[in-house]
């Protein structure tokens, strides 16, 4: 099960090519996609037109030329979708490092994160000095606990009060006490152990989380469950990313060869592709939920999607669902929660909690279980990167009328793309600090699938053994180097044979050592290409 289950981590297509600016150092500034659980079961008519073709009786249906619109239940609000009123996810903390502030972009706002060891929490204030603008995310935090402008050395407190102009007469006003000497403050919070922020840092929005949390997910407050984290940038949009995650029918084919599949009853190609049936059994501007062959699906707008054996206590709904719950011992769960940070730049946090095989990852370092994670992220990874591009040039809002769906396995993308048309705007809303139909150009591949700045520089554990394997590999040359040394040395002392045979074979197998190390590290927090048509 955990094997069919891991077997639906993938990325989202993406397609054209469109100018803006670069804001990724090395194609990257500081931040994959995956598939959930082919998770799946017998479909209902309850979408309208447009859709409810795609999850009719029949595994083929006839398209539609509308646009994906949402159908909803009653709502007694508006239907629409407000992107500023809604909790978003910044990073895990187990990847933010308390001693130095973090620059981070989420909904197009930039961001600095630090601890704040006063208080004794985490603070998330608006990226941008006030005096001359510079980024506080590039200070320092200084021997007070106050964060720091290391551009002229202002200093500020968690609540964003500028505490110290070092610039300002002691004897003149006290001009430090001023607003525009002050930084804007988000409200935070840890859940989940990830920080959540609200991205409106008017005071009235202070308390907000009193009254409105971020999304629940229960097993990753179930102590019984082993839930290991990790996060990537991925140069590809939000919404691009949501729906490949929701798209359980590309992973045998844009991940062939990287996970287990279950066997089809009747294979029809090497992949084993199959028809796959799943229900959608609620819409509206809050997400959607289905069922699926193997289990649950949920998407809590606008940041979440789970796939899991376990329903959300909401879901459980009738009795069979119930039993089945209730006897079901070994419990998994897929969660992805996408970020939305620019046009054509996206953040993915993904962990797969699950209450059976615990001890492993106690055993087994973090940073092992992120090689599969990048591997299968880099799979499809330029597929989704150009169909982006493919989709702009149709128009987003134009989905269904370019994009050809007639069998029930695209069911989640296309509800997906309804709810998005319907209540989100066809895409995210940026507040007029872009403009929506320009993407950043496309880099050379070695630079789109880069891995160190998009993951390994934002995530503690694969940071440290790249560091660690970086210091073995030379201790590796060293000692070929010093057993040549030694060789040299002993033509002019006496050295048995053996004991020669013995220094030249650790000479060559610590060189040999060092090379495979140094490939192993490329390939593993560098760079590693997916050819599909060689495997």
């Amino acid at each position: 099960m955990e094997a069919a289950a891991l077997a639906a981590f993938a990325v989202p297509l993406s397609p054209r090519i469109l100018k803006t600016k670069s804001r990724f150092r090395s194609y990257f500034s500081s931040p994959t996609p995956i598939s959930p659980l082919s998770l799946i079961s017998k479909p209902r008519k309850l979408i309208s037109n447009g859709f409810k073709t795609a999850v009719s009786s029949s595994s083929i249906a006839t398209p539609t030329d509308s646009p994906p619109e949402s159908e909803t239940r009653a709502d007694p609000g508006s239907d629409k979708f407000d992107w500023y009123a809604n909790w978003y996810p910044v990073m895990p903390i187990c990847d933010l490092d308390k001693k130095v502030p973090h620059g981070k972009k989420v909904m197009g706002i930039d961001l600095v994160i630090w601890w704040d060891r006063n208080e004794g929490q985490w603070r998330v204030m608006d990226d941008t000095c006030p005096h001359r603008l510079a980024p506080l995310s590039d200070g320092r935090i200084d021997q007070k606990g106050r964060l720091q402008c290391v551009y002229h050395g202002w200093c500020f407190n968690g609540s964003g009060d500028c505490k110290l102009i070092p610039q300002a007469p002691p004897d003149g006003p006290p001009v430090h006490t001023f607003k525009q000497a002050c930084v804007a403050v988000y409200p935070s919070v840890v859940q989940h152990e990830i920080i959540w922020f609200w991205p409106n840092s008017d005071p009235k929005y202070k308390n907000i989380a009193e009254t409105k949390k971020p999304p629940y997910i229960p097993e990753l407050e179930d102590p019984s469950f082993t839930k290991l984290m990790a996060n990537r940038d991925i140069p590809y949009g939000y919404d691009v990313l949501m729906e490949n995650l929701m798209d359980p029918a590309h992973v045998p084919y844009a991940h062939y060869g990287l996970m287990r599949n279950a066997k089809p009853k009747v294979r029809v190609d090497r992949e084993g592709g199959s028809p796959l049936e799943i229900t959608v059994k609620r819409v509206d501007k809050e997400g959607f939920s289905a069922k699926q062959e193997l289990g649950y699906s949920n998407f809590m707008a606008p940041c979440v999607y789970r796939s899991s054996t376990e329903p959300l206590p909401d879901q459980e709904n009738d009795s069979e669902d119930k039993v089945k719950a209730a006897s079901s011992k070994r419990k998994l769960s897929l969660i992805f929660i996408c970020i939305p940070v620019s046009p054509g730049r996206s953040r993915l946090i993904w962990t797969f909690p699950r209450n059976f095989g615990v001890m492993i990852d106690k055993i087994v370092p973090r940073w092992v279980f992120h090689i599969g994670g990048n591997k299968i992220l880099d799979s499809d990874l330029h597929l989704l990167h150009v169909e982006e591009r493919k989709i702009l040039e149709r128009g987003p809002e134009n989905w269904q009328k370019v994009c050809f769906v007639p069998t029930k396995s695209d069911a989640l993308v296309v509800t997906f793309r309804r709810w998005l048309n319907k209540h989100g705007g066809a895409h995210v809303d940026w507040r007029g600090k872009f403009d929506p139909s320009l993407l950043p150009p496309t880099p050379p591949r070695e630079q789109l699938l880069d891995r160190y700045w998009s993951h390994v520089e934002n995530c503690s554990s694969c940071k440290k053994a790249y560091k660690y394997l970086n210091a073995l590999e030379v201790v590796l040359q060293i000692g070929s180097v010093a057993l040549i040394g030694v060789m040299a040395v002993a033509k002019q002392i006496t050295l048995s044979n053996v004991a020669r045979i013995v220094v030249v074979v650790a000479a060559v197998l610590s060189f040999a050592a060092s090379k495979w190390l140094s490939h192993f590290i490329y390939k593993t927090f560098r760079y590693h290409d997916y050819n599909h048509a060689l495997v």
